[in-house]
């Protein structure tokens, strides 16, 4: 009977040695850093099981082949829990946490840079090639844009909010212009309600159209506020805005660089040197600051300005005045290019 006794105790006492050594062995491997030495995006198919996901972790060298990992599982169920998706893994991160990652679903964000004063082609460039978005879009016509978005076709340009967007993999080219499109009509209907009073504006497109061509005018925040006063005050006397921004935009791939005579003079729907008032619409995605400018410029005389040579403008209220700045600038230019 102590014979037996024994044996039993030793059993035992192996079985609780084997158990204690495996439950270690299973918190070092739980514990182990994931064998990546730079940030890694792993995608898990859609009805991945343990089996899958092991083996794509194994075979995209990111955790070491082990056969604790399906005893971790085990021993700790809600990691078990893994969504399929693609995530974003970092150097230093240990098994379990990059276990609890793929268990909580919080798929990596990838951004996408909208800058001010782009148009609509270019926005459409850069979704085509931005990495982990869906395209689902055929063409990169405007017309396809507004079809699709089921919105106005003169729409397409301007009404675009430029900022970063952030999105997870396999999120839809549309769904990102629709945020950029709620956001610009979010902004322009506060804007429009808070707006000077006695502006020259028929309705939004005007301000939005004014505000995309300080976009374009001017890099400075501190001068759109006096460039939108400079074309506020030309549009209440009557005057042609003549910026040439617009001429450009009408003149559309046929631009080549430099603005000759012949452009200034050939009608098009956006040339101001040639048509009254305001353009037919906006020329760019105009940032917040250009926004603001157009919904509250300045209250000035000025009716003119000019490059100033230094990166900045300078702003006149006659034309006698302008012509002095302009010769300034042109000076100022030649002096640069003997340098």
């Amino acid at each position: 009977m102590r014979a037996k006794r024994k044996l039993l105790v030793g059993i035992i006492v192996l079985v609780i040695a084997g158990l204690a050594y495996s439950y270690w062995q299973i918190g070092q491997f739980a514990s182990q850093k994931l064998t990546v030495e730079k940030e890694t995006i792993f995608t898990l198919p859609a009805g991945s099981g343990r089996v899958v996901l092991e083996a794509e972790l194994n075979q995209q060298k990111i955790v070491p082949d082990s056969i604790w990992f399906g005893w971790l599982l085990k021993l700790e169920p809600e990691l078990a829990k893994f969504k399929a998706g693609t995530y974003r893994f970092n150097p230093g991160m240990t098994v379990r946490q990059m276990l609890a990652l793929l268990a909580s679903g919080k798929e990596a964000q990838f951004p996408v840079r909208f800058v001010e004063g782009t148009k609509m082609q270019e926005w459409l460039a850069q979704l085509r090639a931005a990495p982990y978005i869906k395209h689902t879009l055929p063409d990169d016509k405007l017309t396809t844009v507004a079809d699709t978005l089921k919105i106005a076709p003169q729409d397409v340009e301007g009404w675009f909010y430029p900022d970063t967007y952030s999105y997870t993999a396999n999120t839809t080219d549309v769904a990102i212009l629709k945020r950029a499109h709620e956001q610009m009509e979010k902004t322009v209907d506060r804007l429009w309600q808070s707006k000077k009073d006695g502006l020259p504006y028929r309705d939004k497109n005007d301000l939005l159209t004014m505000a995309s061509i300080v976009e374009k005018e001017t890099a400075l925040s501190e001068e759109r506020s006096k460039v939108a006063s400079v074309f506020i005050n030309r549009l209440r006397l009557g005057m042609r805005l003549q910026t040439d921004p617009t001429v450009i935009y009408g003149i559309g791939d046929s631009y080549k660089g430099t603005l000759t005579r012949k452009d200034l003079e050939t009608p098009t729907a956006y040339n101001t040197y040639v048509i009254a008032g305001m353009p037919p619409g906006p020329i760019a995605m105009p940032g917040k600051a250009s926004l603001e400018a157009a919904a509250n410029p300045l209250k000035t005389d000025f009716l003119y300005f000019v490059a100033d040579g230094k990166g900045g403008h300078t702003f006149t209220t006659n034309l006698a005045s302008h012509n002095r700045a302009v010769q300034a600038w042109r000076l100022a230019v030649k002096e640069k290019n003997e340098r």
